[in-house]
């Protein structure tokens, strides 16, 4: 098999199960493989017929991501973009990746999926209200129940002296119970602190180093944890403190996730750089780039997909003594620091995902030509 011929590369794009275009410098579709030709429910012929206009709706943003591809040379992706017509199937929202292909005069590949993680971040984005109504909750509880519980604890102390023995195991049931709750109401009010974050530039591989030190000493010490780092990385604006919580908390879940296997497991560190991940900002039409990608990933117990489409918000947990607050909390850290997070299970593996925006000094006005 000769795997350098032109036959074999185009059976392998032929092969790849999701849509995928080839678009000129005079916006002809030059190439669409058997996915594509099924997702716009045509053939390559009718779509190299009539050209790219024949899958863009009017005021589609993919015009101008192509066009910023082909200037810039970068790779770039859009999500929740609405793509094809009448002619192709009808209109429908998809996420984009556009690269520049420099070895084919101007070619733009352009790759479609279902929509995916722009429904994730979308779930995220549009959870603020909900978050807001667990903050106002949280608040009531805090005032309503701290109090009185602080009184009921007294009562039982002050009781507990003057009882028979088998009294005060009542009263110390009583302390115990109302500190359990107390302890519950604590983790609840860190949802009601809405104060802007103190931000300052932060290695997140020395945050990464400080999350595995902790759990190699504690309850990750039997467990491999291997670091796949991309040190180019610039710094992340944001609370060192708060991410170190965020990462913390999600190494702790690996590790419980491999415990619960009972099959052994490893857990994995990842950061890299993804150019062109941008989401846009509820209530304008501005987008923020996300470029830094930071991954968990372990090899334990997969969390089954019902509770892994709602894992991110309060009260839901896939442990049965968990009380579904420690990942609603890296929710709010993440989207606190401008960013998203996302997770994905399947047998072999969990990953949860958390694009950052990077720290971007600025400079006074005319200081570049000083």
């Amino acid at each position: 098999m000769d795997t350098k011929s032109t036959e074999f590369r185009a059976s392998l794009l032929m092969a790849i199960p999701n849509p995928l275009l080839a678009i000129d410098a005079q916006d002809k579709i030059v190439f669409a493989n058997a996915a594509a030709e099924l997702f716009f429910q045509t053939s390559v012929r009718s779509l190299a017929k009539y050209g790219l206009s024949a899958i863009i709706p009017f005021s589609s943003p993919l015009q101008e991501m192509i066009g910023q591809v082909r200037k810039t040379c970068v790779t770039m992706n859009e999500y929740d973009v609405s793509i094809g017509t009448p002619r192709t199937g009808g209109e429908r929202s998809v996420d984009l990746q556009a690269a520049f292909a420099p070895d084919l005069d101007g070619v733009i590949v352009l790759q479609i999926w279902p929509r995916s993680m722009a429904q994730k971040i979308g779930r995220q984005l549009t959870s603020r209200s909900a978050a807001r109504t667990v903050s106002g909750m949280a608040a009531m509880l805090a005032h309503e129940i701290k109090n009185p519980l602080s009184g009921i604890r007294g009562a039982a102390q002050l009781l507990e002296p003057s009882l028979d023995e088998e009294d005060k195991a009542l009263s110390q049931l009583i302390c115990a119970e109302t500190d359990r709750i107390r302890d519950l109401v604590n983790q609840m009010e860190v949802f009601t602190d809405e104060r802007p974050l103190e931000r300052m530039p932060v290695n997140i591989h020395d945050v990464l180093d400080h999350v595995r030190r902790v759990a190699e000493s504690g309850f990750a010490a039997d467990i491999p944890i291997h670091e796949i780092y991309d040190p180019s990385l610039p710094p992340v604006l944001g609370s060192r403190d708060q991410l170190i919580q965020v990462l913390l908390n999600l190494v702790k879940n690996a590790a419980e996730a491999i415990h619960e296997a009972d099959e052994g497991g490893e857990i994995f560190l990842h950061t890299a750089f993804r150019t062109g991940v941008r989401i846009a900002v509820a209530g304008s039409s501005h987008k923020v780039s996300l470029p830094l990608e930071v991954k968990v990933v372990n090899t334990g117990a997969r969390i089954h997909e019902e509770i892994r489409q709602h894992i991110f918000e309060p009260f839901i947990s896939s442990k049965p003594s968990g009380k579904g607050l420690g990942l609603a909390l890296v929710a709010k850290i993440v989207r606190d620091h401008g960013g998203v997070v996302e997770c994905d299970s399947t047998q072999a593996q969990t990953v949860f995902r958390i694009l950052l925006p990077l720290f971007e000094e600025t400079r006074p006005k005319g200081a570049e030509q000083q």
